[in-house]
């Protein structure tokens, strides 16, 4: 049992964040740059409040077709340091 609750106690504090899906709106997309500027609600797996700014594309590829105005939902976590959107999809 001890080794149990050992082995669970790691793993809430080793493990990282998992993030969340948020909800956002594309104010910017600079393909050539792999950037993106969502205004975006707030991320709790980074500890941020709601605001605008501007996140690195983990796949170049998710920012075809997206344009200013596009709703959208993101995971974004730190990668190699940067806060970087993970996973997006648009919405209606």
């Amino acid at each position: 049992m001890l080794k149990l609750v050992s082995t669970i106690a790691f793993m809430a504090f080793a493990l990282p964040a998992l993030a969340q899906q948020v909800n956002g709106t594309v104010k910017k997309v600079d393909e050539a740059q792999g950037k993106l500027t969502i205004d975006h609600g707030a991320i709790k797996n980074l500890d941020m409040d709601a605001m605008s700014m501007v996140f690195r594309a983990g796949d170049p590829a998710m920012l075809k077709g997206l344009k200013a105005g596009d709703k959208i939902k993101f995971d974004a976590d730190r990668v190699n340091g940067q806060i970087t959107v993970t996973k997006l999809q648009k919405t209606k």
